[in-house]
């Protein structure tokens, strides 16, 4: 397994988070790479959505995973003068019987796992994906969890609590990543104590692992928000976690969307706290 916190205690020209033609990224592997040399990345993971065991347009088939294995190798020869490629995967969890620690993944040679939630269980309808945007997250709201939006809440983060306990990946996408479409279906909801309490848990699972932790900045660069909420930096950052700043590229032109803003912001905080105020 790759070092990333040396690498990120190095450099900030890195990011570990991307999609390609594999999953749901917008363009083929061999372009975005050369989108990373072009912009003075000198770390840069591929990171498709998992295959897993239900069906969804986002996520790569299992007889997918040897090629785009072998398509990284190519890469990474052809291009070692000007960067280092890494090959992951962004690992959906779903339960107990799929996720990063299912055997299948060890039998994979990736350079490091990114472990993610995009999916919680539905009382009627089995396992559905409540990422994407805020109108379909309405609809399946509507559709699959009869308005019950505490409920959703409450399962996402069971689901990414359960994800840490049972291990087997090093960086964490997107931990709150429901916040958003959740905000949007009930604004306020992220202010209400017993939410904050979700959150207050699964941070302090985070930290007993060692995990490194995502900061998401994709939604930033069509002024959307950060994953995680600001909010949540600073007990991050006094925790020592260590944080990898990945721009979640699915186009070529966002390989580094959002983040010059949040490392400033990072940097920034970082300061503060060193200064003592």
């Amino acid at each position: 397994m790759v070092n990333l916190a040396e690498i990120i205690s190095s450099t900030d020209r890195y990011n570990f988070h991307s999609h390609t033609q594999w999953c749901d990224g917008r363009a083929p592997i061999d372009v975005m790479a050369q989108a990373a040399i072009d912009a003075g990345m000198k770390h840069w993971g591929f990171s498709p959505h998992s295959p897993i065991p239900v069906f969804s347009t986002c996520n790569m088939a299992a007889d997918d995973a040897a090629p785009y294995i072998a398509e990284v190798e190519r890469l990474r020869q052809l291009h070692a003068d000007d960067i280092t490629l890494y090959t992951s995967m962004e690992i959906d969890y779903l339960g107990l019987e799929w996720g990063p620690s299912h055997d299948y993944f060890s039998t994979l040679p990736l350079d490091y796992r990114m472990g993610s939630v995009h999916f919680v269980p539905s009382p009627r309808d089995g396992m559905v994906d409540i990422d994407g945007r805020p109108a379909h997250f309405a609809e399946k709201m509507e559709q699959n969890f009869d308005r019950d939006i505490r409920g959703v809440v409450e399962k996402f983060y069971t689901q990414s609590c359960r994800m840490v306990e049972a291990g087997g990946f090093d960086i964490i996408g997107h931990f709150d990543k429901i916040a958003y479409n959740a905000s949007c279906y009930s604004p306020g909801i992220t202010d209400e104590p017993w939410y904050q309490a979700l959150v207050d848990n699964l941070i302090d699972l985070i930290v007993d692992a060692g995990l490194v932790v995502e900061f998401n900045t994709k939604a930033l660069a069509v002024d959307g928000p950060i994953f995680p909420d600001p909010r949540h930096w600073e007990r991050l950052v006094r925790s020592g976690a260590v944080i990898a700043v990945n721009s979640d590229a699915h186009f070529p032109d966002k390989v580094d969307a959002g983040r010059p803003e949040t490392l400033a912001l990072l940097a920034e905080l970082r300061q503060r706290i060193a200064a003592g105020l």
